[in-house]
């Protein structure tokens, strides 16, 4: 085998590239089957009876999760948006008031919260397993802070054990935006069950998937009531339902078809099975890639568990003597995908930069006490900053259907690119790489 790099005409070290991945089986197809011949597609009802509460397919689905996870209230929606919608609803937040998230995620944990009139407020992440720093969430609380949402990002628990002592402390709820880490322990519990309410997504890129469709999980009968009726049309159903604190109850249709959360069910059963293979391939790479100068695997921190829904690298350009971007080329070229970054903070967004959200005055942030105080200038979160433009790199290399052998040639094409590094930065310079 050549040791020149494809990027510079060697022969790639994966020429077919990334497979395709696909975890539906004929189990899925069956269920999907099982409610068609069943002939209900959808087992609500918008009003006061026992349809209200959906088929046999979706409670079957909320008992999986009230067993698996060991909590008292599962909620299935058509999307985990969807279900960080109910969950911040459910809190009773609203205009003025103020909710501490990451910036450092899928828009939809910020817009969640603009959703019932309240403000997204950006504190900034860890460097390690890049989940939100309790030290800068203490800095960011105001006497308008209603709670706040940790986002347990990449497959690894946020600091949670810190953050729900910093929400106990000053009386604020504490949500946890578990998509990417369905399964994750930590210090002993499930990641999405600490928070007073957790979010799980079935979305088609996620590792257990239904195409689209999330899970809201509490242990507050309370929150679970909101959280359903912000799912099915809540506003005609209070007076029946003899529910007396009506505020965010004005629902929506959130609901989930039969047809996906037959097919959730049997992909939450497969869950454990999908996790390992994942681990798996994840941890060869990083024991394959310990002690390689510039190149730092994604940290497991004590008492906690990596189920891997990416791969993060943090890159030090001044170890390896390239670009990050270079780097990342040189792994595309050799069948592996690699990104440099994995979203933009979400607080440079226009919809964050000129403070419009709902009409043309602003609103909800114009409804906030401290309208004029709330930055979302580029610097107010410098670590998070500082991970995006220089340092993250982001691959999904490992997925199954990679294998072992697949781990293994991805470090050793990590090492090859490194090997090489003055060949591909002088053709890089000379500008002779292809586009």
């Amino acid at each position: 085998m050549t040791s020149l790099p494809a990027l510079l005409g060697g022969a790639p070290l994966r020429p077919a590239g990334q497979p395709v991945e696909n975890t539906i089986g004929e189990a899925e197809k069956a269920a999907v089957l099982r409610v068609l011949d069943r002939g209900e597609l959808s087992g609500f009802v918008g009003s006061a009876t026992p349809h209200f509460w959906g088929g046999e397919e979706v409670q079957g689905l909320e008992r999986a999760f009230k067993e698996h996870f060991g909590v008292k209230h599962a909620i299935a929606v058509n999307s985990a948006t969807s279900g960080l919608h109910c969950a911040v609803s459910a809190t009773g937040v609203g205009p003025g008031d103020e909710v501490i998230v990451s910036p450092y995620t899928m828009s939809a944990s910020a817009t969640a919260i603009l959703m019932t009139g309240a403000i997204p407020v950006f504190a900034d992440i860890e460097d390690e397993t890049f989940g939100l720093d309790p030290a800068s969430v203490e800095a960011n609380i105001t006497p308008y802070t209603r709670g706040i949402m940790a986002v347990n990002i990449f497959g690894h628990p946020a600091r949670l054990g810190e953050l729900r002592a910093i929400a106990d402390r000053h009386k604020l709820f504490l949500i946890e935006d578990n998509a990417q880490s369905p399964d994750a322990n930590y210090k002993g519990r499930k990641a999405g069950t600490i928070g007073d309410l957790g979010v799980f997504s079935f979305n088609r890129h996620k590792t257990m998937q239904s195409g689209e469709g999330g899970v809201v999980v509490t242990n507050d009968d309370k929150l679970a009531l909101k959280a359903a009726l912000m799912r099915n049309h809540g506003e005609v159903v209070v007076a029946d339902m003899g529910v007396t604190d009506i505020v965010n109850t004005v629902g929506l249709n959130l609901r989930m078809s039969e047809m996906e959360a037959a097919v959730a069910r049997v992909q939450f059963a497969r869950l454990p099975s999908f996790n390992n293979q994942r681990i798996r391939n994840a941890e060869r790479i990083s024991h394959g890639l310990k002690g390689t100068p510039g190149l730092i695997p994604p940290v497991v921190a004590e008492g906690c568990s990596h189920v891997y829904y990416m791969y993060p690298l943090r890159y030090d350009e001044a170890q390896t003597g390239m670009s990050r971007e270079l780097f990342c080329k040189a792994m595309m070229a050799e069948g592996f995908y690699a990104r440099g970054g994995y979203v933009k903070p979400i607080y440079l967004e226009p919809l964050y930069q000129q403070k419009i959200c709902f009409g043309p005055n602003g609103f909800p942030f114009s409804a906030s006490p401290r309208s004029k105080q709330l930055s979302y200038q580029r610097g107010i979160c410098p670590t998070v900053e500082r991970l995006q433009d220089q340092e993250i790199i982001i691959s999904t290399a490992f997925r199954p259907p990679a294998t072992e052998r697949d781990a293994d040639l991805f470090v050793a094409a990590c090492q090859r690119i490194l090997a090489a590094r003055d060949a591909l930065v002088r053709a890089d310079v000379s500008g002779v790489l292809p586009g």
